[in-house]
C-alpha cells in the first residue's frame, strides 16, 4: 500500500491507433445496443481502437452477466497486452462481488488507465491500494445523453486519456472553507467508500484530499456514511476535501433541516482542513474526468476552486 511520498505509477497516455476495451463490470447494460454503436463511434473519432468483453450483453438478475462472467471480461481486459485502457460501460452495482476474483499480475507489467466513476469506485480503491493511477470519469452508458449535455466530461476524459488535462478552475460557494492543500487525490462514490471500510480496498487517506459524491440518497443517510468515517478517523489527516455533485436526493420526513454543505461542514468541523463545495463531477451530465491517486494541489476560495494536476 503507497504511503504519503510514494509515487503511484501512471499508465502511458493513449495515442493514435491504441486499443481500448469496454466492459460491463457492474449494472445490467441498457440501450446496450445504442451504447456499443455511440462509444465505437466516440473512440474511432478520437483515433482509437474498440474492443469490447464477451459478455458486455449479458443480464443476470441486476447484473450484466454473472459474477464469473464479468470478472472474466475483465480478467481479460488486465491481462491483454494489445489494450491500453479499460473503460467500464456503466456502474449500478456489482463491483464489490468480484473485486477479489480479479487478478492484477500481468496488469502490473503493463499498466493501462482504468476509467469509471460510481461503483467503479472499488476499482479505483484498488488500483491505488497497488499504486497505480486512474481516471474517474463519465462512463459510456451517458453516450445515449443529448451530445451538448456531455460536452465537457467527453471533453475532459479525452483530455485525460491523452495526457492534456492539467486542471480545473470551477465557481466556488459561499460555503467554501478557503483554504490551500496538496496531496494524492482519492475517493469516489460515497457509498462504496463506506462499503469498503475496513476491507482490503479500504484507503489510508493521511496525506490525502478527498472527493466524494452521491446520488439518490437521504441526508440522513449521507449523514450516517461521513460519520461512520469520521469515527474511523478518515478525514483525522486528510489535507482536503473536494465535494462534487450530491444528486437526486430523497426528501426526509420530518425534514433533514440543513443542507448538504451545512452537514458536510458539520461533520468536518473539528478538522482544519480547506473543503470545496459544487466541484462538477459525479451522477451529473457534467462530470469532468479526475485523476485519481495523483498528486494535486488545491486552492479554495469562495469564488473559485483551482486543481492543478
Amino acid at each position: 500500500m503507497p504511503d504519503i511520498n510514494s509515487k503511484m505509477i501512471q499508465p502511458s497516455y493513449l495515442k493514435n491507433g491504441d486499443v481500448v476495451a469496454i466492459i460491463a463490470p457492474a449494472g445490467v447494460l441498457k440501450q446496450n445496443h445504442e451504447v456499443i454503436q455511440k462509444t465505437k463511434k466516440v473512440l474511432e473519432n478520437w483515433g482509437l481502437t474498440v474492443d469490447f468483453g464477451e459478455n458486455i450483453g449479458k443480464k443476470e438478475n441486476h447484473f450484466a452477466g454473472s459474477d464469473k462472467q464479468r470478472a472474466s471480461d475483465f480478467q481479460w481486459a488486465l491481462d491483454n497486452d494489445d489494450i491500453k485502457a479499460i473503460w467500464c460501460a456503466r456502474g449500478g452495482y456489482g463491483c464489490l462481488r468480484i473485486i477479489d476474483r480479479l487478478n492484477f499480475e500481468n496488469f502490473k507489467k503493463n499498466p493501462k488507465w482504468i476509467v469509471g466513476y460510481s461503483d467503479i469506485t472499488v476499482v479505483h480503491e484498488k488500483l491505488h491500494n497497488l499504486g497505480y493511477q486512474s481516471i474517474h470519469g463519465m462512463m459510456c452508458i451517458n453516450l445515449v445523453e443529448k451530445p451538448s449535455l456531455i460536452k465537457l466530461s467527453l471533453e475532459t476524459l479525452k483530455s485525460a486519456l491523452f495526457g492534456e488535462l492539467e486542471g480545473y478552475k470551477v465557481k466556488g460557494s459561499h460555503y467554501n472553507k478557503i483554504g490551500s492543500a496538496s496531496g494524492k487525490l482519492v475517493g469516489g462514490n460515497l457509498s462504496l467508500i463506506t462499503a469498503t471500510l475496513g476491507s482490503k480496498t479500504s484507503l489510508i487517506t493521511k496525506g490525502k484530499i478527498i472527493f466524494i459524491e452521491e446520488i439518490g440518497e437521504y441526508k440522513y443517510h449521507i449523514d450516517r456514511q461521513l460519520q461512520t468515517l469520521k469515527r474511523s478517523g478518515y478525514f483525522n489527516q486528510c489535507t482536503g476535501v473536494i465535494v462534487g455533485d450530491i444528486s437526486k436526493l430523497k426528501i426526509n420526513n420530518p425534514q433533514w433541516g440543513q443542507s448538504i454543505e451545512e452537514l458536510v461542514l458539520d461533520i468536518l468541523e473539528d478538522c482544519n482542513i480547506p473543503v470545496a463545495f459544487g466541484f462538477p463531477a459525479g451522477h451529473e451530465l457534467e462530470n469532468r474526468a479526475l485523476y485519481l491517486g495523483r498528486h494535486i494541489k488545491l486552492n479554495i476560495t469562495k469564488t473559485q476552486t483551482t486543481v492543478i494536476f
